[in-house]
């Protein structure tokens, strides 16, 4: 059974559309979250909003939204104003264009939804859609409401469904010039580029995401069992900073020969256990 839909709604390409639902691709209610708490009573503790002059708490109906026009300045915006202005959504994603994927700069992908035909009947017309573009490996841009927010969103074929992006706006983006105006065109010896080539193809392999591990997530959890168990916690010891390299081909070449002394380790640690496999075999 699939899990509850976020959105549910149509996906609709010229004259053919089916009944679609969106399921969020990604979540972080894995992660370990925290309460804040009163420590002497132990009891969970309620936000209070305070007027941040006077001190004084503020009930609930006299909240209000405001724009800061200048400083302690606000230009307040009632809800039902921004209820006027609100784009109705018609739960369709209508498929403007198709792009190439590699024109989409990664900058302006945001969140991720997994899309898959709601019925048996419209499946067909859903697959239609997907290997569309997936023979002429183009992704679709259409638009959607979302939380009340018009989203461009960028479709791609994804297993046997559509994987869906919201895409950010232009001005959400920040140009790098800025950040990168202070880095110099410098021209590397030979030699140099040689040794850090070497070092990237003795490491290169394939993404698994399963390689990679949490260990600030995997550390609190064992923080939480061992003091739910009552054990002590034992206060690692700081890790001792590696002496820094100066030189850049000193630590290019040490990088090497350090790569170079791990393999040799490596070639005889295969060769005993393909040794003692051979001998169990004689032995059998």
């Amino acid at each position: 059974m699939a899990p509850r839909a976020y959105w549910k709604g149509y996906l609709k390409l010229s004259l053919v559309s089916c009944p679609i639902a969106l399921y969020p691709a990604t979540s972080s209610s894995e992660r370990v979250s925290f309460n804040r708490i009163n420590r002497e009573t132990g009891n969970r503790l309620k936000q209070l909003l305070v007027d941040s002059e006077s001190g004084e708490p503020v009930e609930r109906e006299d909240i209000a939204k405001g724009y800061e026009v200048g400083k302690g300045e606000y230009v307040l915006v009632e809800d039902d104003e921004l209820e006027k202005i609100r784009i109705e959504s018609t739960h369709t994603i209508d498929i403007n264009s198709f792009v190439p994927r590699a024109e989409i700069d990664d900058r302006y992908v945001g969140n991720c939804y997994y899309i898959a035909p709601t019925d048996k009947v419209g499946q067909e017309a859903f697959v239609v859609m997907r290997d569309a573009m997936r023979d002429r490996d183009m992704v679709a841009l259409g638009r959607v409401v979302l939380s009340r927010r018009e989203h461009v969103v960028m479709l791609e074929p994804f297993d046997k469904g559509i994987l869906a992006a919201t895409l950010r706006y232009a001005y959400e983006v920040r140009d790098q010039a800025s950040y990168f105006e202070d880095i110099d065109e410098i021209k590397l010896p030979g030699e140099m580029k040689d040794l850090a080539a070497h070092i990237v193809e003795t490491k290169a392999g394939h993404f698994d995401p399963k390689d990679y591990e949490d260990h600030y997530e995997t550390a609190v959890v064992d923080l939480i069992r061992k003091k739910q168990a009552g054990r002590p916690i034992e206060v690692e010891k700081p890790v001792e900073e590696q002496p820094r390299v100066i030189n850049l081909m000193d630590a290019l070449r040490a990088s090497v020969e350090g790569d170079t002394r791990k393999k040799p380790a490596a070639a005889r640690s295969q060769g005993r256990r393909t040794t003692a496999k051979g001998k169990k075999r004689s032995a059998g």
